[in-house]
């Protein structure tokens, strides 16, 4: 297919799965009645919830997991695939993993995701942020066939290792996810300038679904969710504010167009470092 009518979902997730589901549950419906094929939401959609005291009681194996099973029931009742950002799952050491699932329109799971790379980080003025702690690494990048070509799946921190995105590029990807939850500070300073960089190193559209807002458990995102096309120029930026959704239609002619004008793709050299 030449073309994709995709949604956006930008979120304030809350510390709860019945919340964001009845969020997702309205997102999903306005997708559909405005013609997406395809519903694209942030990380952690499905539950923020900072207390690991609280959340050990709430977070299943993925299998088990509710808002995935909720994911599924939406995207078999309006016809429509689902990307669904991410939420927190089950890991086999007793952490977490960052987990996310693309679901067909017929509700079936056809990909899953979980992060390879976690924010742990220390910025200036503030206290160390370790995911690390929490959250299990996951151990393979994944690229979905869908109708539209590949459907490249990352999340948030993976953005700032632009090897992933090659890789994907190389595989074929068309569409690279990039569901997020950025802090204000680093999202005022690298949100836009990284994501068109990784839609112009691959020559894709990249999707980044963004939480915006103060959350239940004290969090502040950056929100402007982002669609950004294979030249990077950017197709939406939805600002701040949540919930709320906006629409782009891609014109996926657009990526074999991108890459043949520069094919930096197929033309990248392994070379070795000298150092003088």
């Amino acid at each position: 297919m030449d073309s994709l009518r995709l949604a956006i979902g930008q979120m304030c997730s809350a510390d709860n799965h019945a919340a964001n589901i009845a969020t997702v549950s309205a997102l999903a419906a306005d997708a559909a009645g405005q013609g997406a094929k395809v519903l694209a939401l942030p990380e952690v959609a499905g539950l923020m919830n900072a207390n690991r005291k609280v959340a050990l009681t709430q977070v299943v194996k993925a299998a088990d997991d509710p808002f995935v099973a909720a994911c599924q029931e939406l995207a078999a009742k309006h016809g429509l695939w689902i990307h669904n950002g991410s939420t927190p799952v089950l890991a086999p050491d007793g952490r977490f993993l960052n987990h996310t699932t693309l679901i067909d329109d017929q509700g079936l799971i056809r990909a899953e995701y979980d992060k390879v790379h976690l924010f742990d980080v220390q910025i200036e003025g503030q206290a160390p942020i370790g995911e690390s702690k929490r959250y299990a690494p996951g151990d393979a990048l994944v690229l979905a066939d869908t109708p539209w070509g590949g459907f490249g799946l990352t999340i948030c921190y993976d953005l700032r290792f632009p090897y992933l995105y090659r890789v994907l590029g190389q595989a074929g990807a068309s569409v690279v996810f990039i569901p997020s939850a950025f802090t204000v500070t680093t999202g005022r300073a690298h949100w836009e300038t990284l994501l068109r960089a990784r839609a112009i190193e691959t020559g894709a559209f990249v999707i980044a679904a963004a939480q915006s807002g103060t959350h239940a458990d004290g969090r502040e995102t950056y929100g402007h969710s982002l669609a950004v096309d294979p030249w990077g120029r950017v197709l939406a930026d939805m600002g701040e504010g949540a919930p709320k959704m906006a629409l782009v239609d891609l014109d996926l002619s657009l990526v074999e167009k991108a890459r043949a004008q520069i094919p930096a793709l197929q033309t990248g050299r392994d070379v070795p470092l000298r150092r003088v």
